[in-house]
């Protein structure tokens, strides 16, 4: 076991944890109708774009999100869409007072991924209200976030809020595939004082509804993909020989499989399992809290390890998930490749976990190749300032509801900020039941009841932060 070193002070988690143990009671502002009305209207009509890569329909989403804030108030020449390839990014400034302030940002992606109509019971990209939830493609992942963040917008406006800081609305518009609109964005705005995002974090509800937990991303693993591969000179399928990439790519797979990378942890892994095990019953929950004491426990890293829910906490990752091999039924294979993907624990290098998979395969003749550009980040400092404003915005829906700083195993707009040194914060105003998460999957919903909520948090947040 190694223990990584983060930004996360351990004072500002001990400060977390007393803020989560006395919350005040906070009297919640009731959400204007016209308001909460708008925020479905934007929502629905957020839905109905089909903004998956390859329509070329981000464009005109991002237009429909323009046109909201210019009827709302905004200057025309403080909102900005740019064209990039077939989609684009959209940023959006809410003047402060001080020009001198850095501004802070808050952010998602406009951009969904692929529903095939066929395979739906609903169309994905009608936003239809049923057994209070919203179905439809992209009605959780993200355009719940893109469209509370306007809603909230509009509504300081229509109250005359006047932050101190500049509020910056960064969108971006390839989140699911390339991320390079993300990568521009955050070169853009890599002078802010921090990041909100809405595409990460957000309140588990237990089977009685009520919320039990909510989970704080401050940190998220490195995305990278290996591509591994063999080559053999083929010839006829008649006369097969010893040297056969296929087989050879086989034991690979299988050599992998077997691997299991050291276990880590980190000052932010070790306050999520604590947080989170004093809130979990059973066997699970003391597991948890035992590791949290000892990251050295065998026992508990192997029980927490079998549970996908938490194998992403506990070190790298990498898994295969697609194959490649051969040009003709009738021929031997002259090429074999197995794409690897792993999660890359923060503080780890990329080269030292292509070593190990290398190490790991055990053959000279392995080609390993780096896919893409990976973008590694650390994790963010728990700040006071931020942690203060966030139990606030969250006691307004839940008093008291504890709140356990997270890392993402998956990969989110945060990613990019965090690498040009901005904190990034995952501040979703989802509050939904794990079984309903159906994000990338058939059938996506949203409870309904998290919209009015996220707009008080949303809110909060941005008064208090951007003061």
């Amino acid at each position: 076991m190694q223990s990584i070193p983060t930004k996360t002070g351990l004072g500002a988690v001990a400060l977390y944890l007393a803020m989560t143990a006395a919350a005040a009671a906070i009297a919640a502002p009731a959400v204007p109708a016209d308001i909460s009305a708008a925020l479905r209207e934007i929502h629905s009509r957020s839905v109905s774009f089909q903004t998956s890569a390859g329509q070329g329909l981000v464009p005109a989403y991002a237009a429909y999100l323009a046109g909201v804030l210019d009827e709302a108030g905004f200057a025309r020449e403080d909102i900005t869409i740019t064209p990039f390839e077939e989609t684009a990014f959209l940023i959006a400034r809410y003047r402060g007072t001080d020009p001198t302030a850095k501004p802070i940002a808050i952010g998602g992606h406009m951009d969904v991924v692929p529903a095939l109509k066929a395979d739906w019971q609903r169309d994905p990209f009608t936003a239809v209200v049923e057994d209070g939830f919203v179905f439809g493609r992209g009605s959780a992942d993200n355009k719940f976030g893109v469209a509370t963040m306007v809603a909230t917008l509009v509504w300081l406006k229509k109250e005359g809020f006047r932050p101190r800081r500049d509020i910056v609305l960064a969108l971006s518009g390839d989140e699911e595939t390339s991320q390079a609109t993300t990568a521009v964005l955050a070169e853009q705005l890599k002078n802010t004082e921090l990041f909100l995002n809405s595409d990460a974090g957000g309140a588990f509800l237990g089977d009685d509804g009520k919320p039990t937990i909510y989970g704080m991303q401050a940190a998220e693993k490195t995305y990278v993909d290996f591509e591994i591969a063999f080559k053999s000179p083929g010839g006829h399928s008649s006369r097969p020989g010893p040297d056969n990439a296929i087989y050879r790519l086989a034991r690979a797979i299988e050599r992998i499989e077997a691997f299991k990378f050291p276990a880590l942890s980190s000052e932010l892994t070790l306050a999520y399992f604590r947080a989170a095990g004093a809130l979990t019953p059973g066997e699970e929950g003391a597991t948890m809290r035992r590791y949290a004491e000892n990251p050295l426990d065998a026992d508990a890293i192997a029980y927490l390890r079998s549970n996908p829910e938490y194998v992403g906490q506990l070190g790298t990752t990498c898994v295969a998930t697609m194959l490649q091999a051969g040009h003709a039924k009738n021929a031997l294979p002259q090429n074999a490749m197995v794409n690897v993907n792993c999660r890359v624990f923060p503080g780890v290098a990329i080269d030292s976990v292509k070593e190990t998979l290398a190490g790991v395969i055990d053959d000279q003749s392995v080609q390993i190749t780096i896919s893409g550009r990976p973008v590694p980040s650390d994790a963010s400092p728990l700040r006071e300032d931020v942690m203060r404003a966030l139990r606030k915005a969250i006691d307004l829906r839940a008093p008291g509801l504890p709140i356990v700083p997270s890392m993402s195993a998956g990969a989110t707009d945060s990613l990019y900020f965090r690498n040009l040194g901005v904190p990034s914060y995952g501040v979703s105003g989802v509050f939904m039941h794990p079984r309903d998460n159906f994000a990338h999957g058939l059938n996506e919903r949203v409870p309904l009841a998290s919209l009015d909520g996220a707009l008080l948090q949303w809110r909060s947040l941005l008064m208090d932060l951007a003061h």
